[in-house]
């Protein structure tokens, strides 16, 4: 950050923020195009060296990194029709009282807007207005007489998802079993890991099937966290009858057993309402990390598997007004002629999209 900035941000009284999410919001105006307001602005987070996440022609969102390299505060920049520009920062932490940080971001970037925008003149202005409409209207993209081929797609096969994560599941769940009966599982860690392991797994399979539907692969994920947990509970059922001289019982039973004996923590009994919350945290945790890394590892492989010069080819008759059906008609003449070659190229492009508000999100 430029030291005049970082001397400014060290002089502003905080004011203190308690409350569930700490957030600070004010207002200024401009007389500015939105669009031009945008552009300054994106310098000026530039300048402040926070994470630009999201922008269209009225709206920026920008992310400040903490002490620790993770994001600390969400930074939402809004401008209306009359130039009404809303400033808001919100807390990303865990923290009920903010200390002040986040009238400090917002006054922070009033301050850094308004000395960026001392340093263009009105020529400067109007000719960054008409650099801006290019650049919208991807005005200097050349057409290239040629794009480079597709890969050779294998046809989608939901099937090496299916198995190779219900191998995985039955694996973690041993694994899981094992460690739970020498006291070796840790509440929380143990689920984190395993929505990490399930979503790497997806990653490689969902390449090695060249199969990407999200709908599909949701259930298989879903269906694949209650494989880890049921075969859990059944192996841990298994190896406990087979380690000790106990009469033999069914699994139901088995379960009944657990259910009347209760969460133990310590010596605390939390009994079977608290195994039961433990269960369904155990699920939605999981559920919750394998989510974030399977969609993040399926919208990484669309955007890989096309070429940027094709992504950037579509992108720019997009603009220009052409429809799906004509669209498909250009990747046929440059080449992508197939349905299969042409819905990865809209895959990629849909893929870039969510993948921007998966990061204004996460």
């Amino acid at each position: 950050m430029d030291k005049k900035f970082q001397d400014f941000e060290d002089s502003i009284k905080g004011k203190h923020s308690f409350r569930f999410t700490p957030k600070y919001q004010e207002s200024f105006s401009v007389h500015l195009k939105s669009r031009i307001f945008v552009e300054i602005a994106i310098k000026t987070i530039e300048a402040l060296d926070w994470d630009l996440v999201y922008q269209d022609d009225k709206q920026l969102e920008a992310k400040r990194k903490g002490d620790f390299r993770g994001w600390s505060h969400g930074i939402t920049i809004k401008i209306d029709a009359f130039g009404k520009v809303d400033v808001k920062s919100v807390s990303l932490g865990n923290e009920m009282w903010d200390m002040g940080s986040n009238s400090k971001r917002v006054k922070l970037f009033i301050y850094a807007f308004n000395e960026s925008l001392k340093t263009f003149d009105e020529s400067q202005l109007s000719e960054m207005e008409k650099e801006v409409e290019k650049k919208d209207n991807w005005d200097d993209y050349k057409i290239p007489e040629s794009l480079p081929p597709p890969k050779k797609y294998s046809k989608p096969n939901i099937f090496i998802p299916i198995i190779g994560i219900s191998l995985m599941s039955v694996l973690l769940a041993y694994i899981i079993a094992l460690l739970s009966l020498v006291g070796l599982y840790v509440i929380g860690l143990f689920e984190v890991g395993v929505g990490i392991i399930l979503g790497y797994s997806f990653k490689f399979l969902m390449k090695l099937g060249n199969y990407t539907d999200w709908k599909k692969i949701n259930y298989v994920l879903i269906v694949s966290i209650l494989m880890v947990y049921i075969l859990n509970q059944f192996f841990q059922y298994q190896l406990i009858l087979s380690r000790n001289n106990f009469e033999p019982i069914g699994f139901l039973a088995f379960m009944k057993l657990k259910l009347d004996h209760g969460l133990i923590h310590k010596s605390s009994n939390f009994g079977s309402i608290g195994l039961i919350i433990s269960w369904i945290v155990q699920l939605g945790l999981t559920y919750l990390i394998g989510y974030l890394r399977t969609m993040s590892a399926l919208l990484k492989i669309k955007i890989k598997s096309v070429p940027i010069e094709v992504v950037d080819f579509v992108m720019y008759h997009s603009i220009k007004g052409k429809k799906e059906i004509s669209l498909r008609q250009e990747l046929s003449n440059m080449g992508w002629k197939t349905e299969l070659e042409q819905n990865m190229v809209f895959d990629a492009l849909d893929a870039i999209y969510k993948g921007l508000q998966m990061n204004r999100n996460v």
